[in-house]
């Protein structure tokens, strides 16, 4: 990955995205998309050891384990917003260590490319060289940067009603929208506390 000419912030928040080279599609198949997913959680831990490769060939008890020493482990970037299109990835997030979103990216893209290379038999890199980020300076830009991110699957006319967004699976909505569907990795409160509650946010 090439040297960022402006260095990432520690304890500043990011809208981070990439596409697939050429405009490629990167998550074509449900089982691509529910990779990428579990990539999402796996790589915002400091701790990458086991691979996500080795970690989902664990049994249940194996998970188990590894799961009660998550809250021990220090993280890269702390996640507020995410979601998956066809041919790119937005993730709203704050780097919680140095380097740590270049680490959490570097992670998450070539993990995924890895597996996508090996279910398509190719070779070579499948996003482009350098993710974008852009900084979050005010309250209103990050609400505005989390509904745009929320929206994309609307406004990319995958899915055909605004009302589906809500059941889109590949993005952060549903940890806003539904509590009891809360998504453990995603920190909500930073953008939910700017509203009454849930539904207004919605």
């Amino acid at each position: 990955m090439p040297v960022r000419k402006q260095l990432l912030v520690t304890g500043e928040i990011y809208h981070v995205y990439n596409r697939g080279i050429d405009r490629r599609p990167t998550f074509t198949t449900k089982s691509e998309f529910s990779r990428a997913h579990e990539a999402i959680w796996f790589y915002s831990l400091s701790f990458t050891t086991p691979s996500l490769s080795k970690y989902l060939a664990y049994d249940r008890e194996q998970r188990t384990r590894f799961q009660t020493q998550l809250n021990s482990f220090p993280q890269h970037v702390e996640i507020f917003a995410y979601c998956l299109m066809d041919n790119h990835f937005h993730i709203l997030l704050r780097q919680t260590r140095d380097h740590g979103i270049s680490k959490y990216i570097g992670d998450f893209q070539n993990s995924y490319t890895r597996y996508h290379n090996l279910r398509h038999d190719r070779q070579g890199p499948l996003f482009l060289p350098q993710f974008k980020a852009k900084r979050i300076e005010t309250e209103e830009q990050l609400m505005h940067v989390s509904r745009y991110i929320h929206l994309n699957p609307y406004t990319a006319y995958l899915t055909k009603d605004i009302k589906q967004l809500a059941t889109y699976p590949w993005s952060s909505l549903i940890s806003y929208i539904d509590p009891a569907k809360s998504q453990p990795f995603v920190n909500t409160k930073p953008i939910l506390s700017l509203f009454k509650n849930n539904q207004e946010y919605h």
